[in-house]
């Protein structure tokens, strides 16, 4: 074969050769998944990140005492388990200062339909579920928490949409910002810990200290009342969940501290404290109702 004709076909294949491996390179970066945005439920995205967080606890329609508390905590435990708020209370609020610091949470009564759509549909970024005892309440709370097809929320008119729609289609991402977390308060509960949080769609399951205490009878420096905390521990671990308590008295100096990541008041962010801090005051911050009992601290 002619020399000049074998350098041009060698050279035809060393081009051949290059394209055919840049192309493949260009195929595979457009195969490989895009990075998944930060949620704008910065409370979830801080536990995502192994981080602590705690909230304030607002149980009064205050719309000015809220925005200005909001500023300083990783997430709102709006409460209506235990007070007289109603859904037109917290719509207000959430209302009255939109993006805030705090993601606002509601802990809820119980885990039906009409509790959580209201929750979700006013703004809330995520629903706390009490005293729960078995997979059926638990699968409840995160059904309707959730839009199809992970779960069976119905779509609403009410004010979230307009407030998160921002960082894309509500629809299309609430999913994924909603944070539903768990609240186990009885032996039952205990028992039933590992079940319970391996239901598909729960991310944080807590202890409620104090009720926990009450169901048992066991005081909570108790052997019998600490071994039950590290069943719930291990347990959401085993799952794969994020473990938390109510009281913030065990995020340090505790056994289970290092793992415990979700609490129910505690420190500011920026070392702030509420104005009424110290007159026992259920609702910003002064008083926990999960926390130890009088005279008992966590071991």
């Amino acid at each position: 074969m002619n020399p000049q004709k074998i350098i041009l076909r060698n050279a035809a294949l060393g081009t051949a050769v290059v394209l055919a491996v840049c192309g493949l390179a260009v195929a595979q970066q457009a195969a490989a998944p895009a990075a998944k945005p930060k949620l704008y439920n910065t409370a979830k995205q801080k536990l995502l990140d192994g981080k602590q967080v705690f909230s304030f606890t607002q149980s009064k329609a205050d719309p000015a005492a809220y925005c200005e508390a909001a500023k300083h905590y990783d997430y709102t435990w709006f409460e209506m388990q235990h007070s007289t708020l109603e859904f037109k209370d917290v719509e207000a609020m959430i209302a009255a200062c939109p993006k805030v610091e705090a993601t606002p949470m509601i802990r809820l009564p119980d885990a039906q339909e009409w509790h959580i759509q209201h929750a979700t549909d006013i703004g809330a970024l995520g629903v706390i579920i009490p005293t729960v005892d078995d997979v059926d309440r638990t699968r409840e709370g995160v059904k309707w928490a959730k839009y199809p097809p992970f779960g069976r929320r119905s779509a609403g008119s009410g004010q979230a949409m307009s407030i998160w729609g921002f960082a894309g289609p509500y629809r299309q991402t609430i999913n994924d910002n909603m944070l539903v977390t768990i609240m186990i308060e009885t032996p039952t509960g205990v028992a039933n810990a590992f079940d319970i949080a391996s239901v598909p769609g729960v991310d944080v399951v807590i202890i409620g200290n104090n009720d926990l205490s009450s169901f048992s009878g066991y005081k909570q420096t108790d052997d019998k009342y600490q071994a039950m905390m590290q069943k719930v521990h291990d347990d959401v671990l085993r799952a794969g969940k994020i473990f938390g308590q109510a009281s913030a008295l065990y995020a340090k100096g505790n056994v289970l501290s290092s793992d415990s990541k979700f609490f129910q008041n505690g420190p500011s962010n920026d070392g702030w404290v509420p104005p009424n801090a110290g007159r026992g005051g259920r609702g910003r911050g002064a008083f926990n109702p999960n926390a130890p009992p009088p005279g008992e601290t966590p071991q």
